[in-house]
């Protein structure tokens, strides 16, 4: 089992700054800041102990932002522009998780430094992300800072042009929101549209997350952006727009499918045959059969939604994806699914009956109901 990631802030991590922190500041209170971040730490959450280190930062660090600033830049890590999975603080310098604190203290007492203040958000994103701390930023000075940041949409650092997306995602998960972009996001879509053709993976797959985020509150917009975007589009300009758009595939938004040339099918599905009762933990097992109407091949996709039963006698759907394929004139196909219905963190699941549901290019096409049983804990 995968340790927690609060274990990243630790004994270590604090020490390993506080030395790099002292050797760009001799008057630095290396003994002071470490017992004062250290104090109860271990009682702490992720982001209670993210949130000691930069008020201790502000403690212990120079009243002047500027001076602080020059001590953050000299001690941080070389820039390698590698990969930052595994970085963390080493003698080179302040790399890794260490990084969120610096992003926030620059991100709220900077306010009057906004030259210092996104020199800084660029420098440390190379360092981890400075998606969190630039927001304080963006709440502050919306225009001044997007204007910025489309300077850096062609930034030699992928991280550089990954915060430009990722920083000014509306709905950030961990972050806190943006809420005029999540009421008007045009302001961000030229940053987009300028990072749609990156060389990175990285980079893009943050592009697509943004439109889901966007699509979340403006469906038809996105589903407008995918219809562009895949004009003469590559299979990794496909592929971007394809996750972009996975939430509104699973809801069947019409105009998401259309443009990515799902259109209303025309089958006939046929033999559900579903498991009709189980006890939690167990499988539940489904079949159909699908014949084509249509007089030309079309493509599909099969989804399939499970009703669960809530603690007030309705139900909640959650939707799965299942298939897809192309399916040819007059052809049939069967498709067998096997799903577990067992304990997760995420779901409390209550005796009674269930429902399941199929559906095609967003389109319901038959439900089935089951019983599941939850056995009390012994």
């Amino acid at each position: 089992m995968a340790e927690p990631l609060k274990y990243l802030f630790n004994e270590a991590l604090v020490i390993g700054m506080a030395d790099h922190f002292v050797r760009h500041w001799s008057e630095f209170d290396r003994q002071g800041f470490c017992a004062a971040v250290l104090n109860g730490f271990d009682d702490l959450e992720l982001k209670q102990r993210s949130n000691r280190v930069r008020e201790m930062m502000e403690r212990f660090l120079p009243n002047d932002y500027d001076r602080t600033a020059e001590i953050m830049l000299a001690s941080l890590a070389p820039d390698h522009n590698g990969d930052l999975a595994g970085a963390t603080v080493t003698d080179q310098g302040i790399a890794g998780w260490a990084i969120v604190p610096m992003t926030e203290y620059a991100g709220q007492l900077g306010g009057d430094h906004f030259d210092t203040s996104m020199l800084l958000m660029k420098e440390l994103t190379k360092r981890l992300t400075s998606e969190f701390g630039i927001r304080h930023i963006l709440l502050r000075e919306p225009q001044r800072t997007i204007d910025l940041l489309a300077t850096w949409t062609d930034d030699p650092s992928r991280h550089v042009r990954r915060l430009v997306s990722e920083g000014t995602r509306p709905r950030l998960p961990w972050a806190m929101r943006l809420p005029s972009l999540i009421e008007d996001p045009s302001p961000v879509l030229p940053l987009l549209e300028a990072l749609k053709n990156d060389d990175e993976e990285y980079v893009r797959r943050s592009v697509a997350n943004h439109l889901n985020d966007i699509a979340k509150d403006h469906p038809d917009l996105v589903a407008g952006i995918a219809g562009n975007w895949l004009k003469c589009a590559d299979r990794t300009r496909s592929r971007l727009v394809k996750h972009a758009c996975r939430s509104l595939i699973k809801q069947g938004h019409t105009a998401t499918l259309a443009a990515l040339g799902y259109g209303k099918p025309s089958v006939e599905v046929a033999g559900l045959q579903v498991t009709h009762r189980l006890t939690l933990g167990e499988h539940i097992d489904f079949s159909l059969d699908i014949l084509s109407t249509a007089e030309t091949a079309q493509p599909l996709i099969v989804d399939y939604i499970i009703h669960h039963r809530k603690a007030n006698g309705t139900t909640s759907p959650k939707v799965f994806k299942w298939k897809t394929f192309e399916l040819g004139q007059d052809q049939q196909i069967t498709l067998s699914k096997r799903h577990a219905i067992r304990p997760i963190t995420t779901r409390t699941y209550y005796s009674g009956t269930h429902m399941l549901e199929i559906q095609i290019n967003g389109e319901s096409f038959a439900t089935a109901e089951f019983e599941l049983e939850v056995l009390p804990k012994a």
